[in-house]
């Protein structure tokens, strides 16, 4: 089992990221964001220097997590991911109260990510030393 656990984490965090870059590229479709990203200031948040690193430290966190959860061992790995999926998804839902009103996609897309984040949380839970020493005989 700890092979498959690390590889459905793995591909969990891409799932993860996939649906994180393809919500911000249909983002960039929506006139009023593209007035805001064009002048700097999307209604209730400067799109400053600072901000963008914060955002960049942050996107890493999943992008890192898919090759953690490939090649740390199984204690670090569990514990990587207890604590990277919940502070994604409170990133997540923190993101609400940022900028304009979110979008019906945003919506969409953030409920999914909450839900995969959630999942992610769950299978490390799950994922016990007994059941990779099981998986070993």
């Amino acid at each position: 089992m700890t092979d498959k656990t690390r590889q459905t984490l793995s591909t969990l965090w891409i799932f993860l990221v996939a649906n994180y870059l393809f919500c911000d590229v249909l983002s960039l479709m929506d006139p009023r964001l593209i007035k805001g990203l064009a002048s700097g200031n999307v209604p209730g948040l400067a799109l400053d220097e600072g901000f963008l690193l914060l955002s960049g430290i942050v996107m890493e966190i999943p992008m890192a997590m898919i090759l953690a959860s490939r090649f740390l061992p199984h204690r670090a790995n569990r514990i990587a991911n207890l604590v990277a999926a919940p502070a994604m998804a409170l990133v997540q839902i923190g993101s609400f109260s940022m900028g304009d009103t979110p979008t019906l996609h945003y919506w969409f897309f953030s409920a999914i990510e909450i839900a995969a984040a959630g999942i992610i949380a769950l299978a490390a839970w799950r994922w016990t030393t007994s059941s990779s020493i099981e998986a070993a005989r």
